[in-house]
């Protein structure tokens, strides 16, 4: 499993420091513009070397944090207009320490996208998942069905700033994201940033509060 390198893990290294990572290390994109912003820079060296005692080195950080995301399951799925993305997905949620929980479609056949986002919506509602994805080929019907399920907070995203935003703002717990409007590259960008990214609370969680509301409200009508 290699190591992987977050935002969240950049928190404790100070101002304009400097982090030694080895050459397999994953760094998503948020990190790295973190560590742009704040003036930190990673340094390569021999996976050997991040193992010194008292090295207070990413790749230290990476790999404890990619211990702990590996007990954090995302729940993916696809219908045939995302089956090929959601494949390749998977393999970049595998390099970056996470499990993951493969929901279908199996081939490019023509299935329903309703079917595949109610079951990622069903399984980060009963707690099955941590986290959930779903793509077809525009993105809008998975959300607009996931969004139906109670207790799930599905976003649309198309860039790293509707990424960091529905996690940071609105904690969004599926995202949903269109396999034929979006480059392979710029999926793999939204994912790691919307993963890497969490929850703001403050004001934020007064507001996220209200739409909960309003969902309790409808379910008893």
């Amino acid at each position: 499993m290699k190591p992987v390198v977050t935002a969240s893990d950049l928190e404790r290294v100070p101002q304009n420091g400097e982090v030694a990572v080895t050459p397999e290390t994953l760094i998503t994109p948020l990190a790295r513009e973190i560590a742009e912003q704040r003036g930190i820079t990673f340094r390569f060296v021999a996976a050997s070397d991040t193992s010194r005692q008292g090295d207070a080195s990413a790749g230290e950080t990476a790999t404890s944090a990619g211990t702990e995301k590996s007990a954090r399951v995302v729940a993916i799925a696809a219908d045939h207009g995302g089956f090929e993305l959601k494949d390749q997905l998977k393999i970049y949620l595998r390099e970056w320490g996470y499990q993951f929980l493969d929901l279908g479609t199996d081939s490019v056949a023509a299935v329903d996208y309703p079917d595949f986002a109610e079951a990622v919506g069903n399984a980060v509602a009963r707690g099955d998942a941590w986290l959930g994805v779903v793509l077809d080929s525009a993105g809008i019907g998975s959300s607009i069905a996931a969004n139906k399920v109670p207790g799930v907070r599905a976003a649309l995203c198309y860039d790293r700033a509707t990424a960091r935003n529905s996690r940071e703002h609105n904690d969004a717990n599926v995202l949903t994201l269109g396999a034929k409007l979006i480059s392979q590259e710029t999926a793999r960008e939204i994912l790691a940033v919307w993963l890497a990214t969490p929850f703001a609370g403050g004001r934020h969680q007064r507001r996220v509060d209200k739409i909960v509301k309003i969902e309790e409200r409808h379910a008893k009508k």
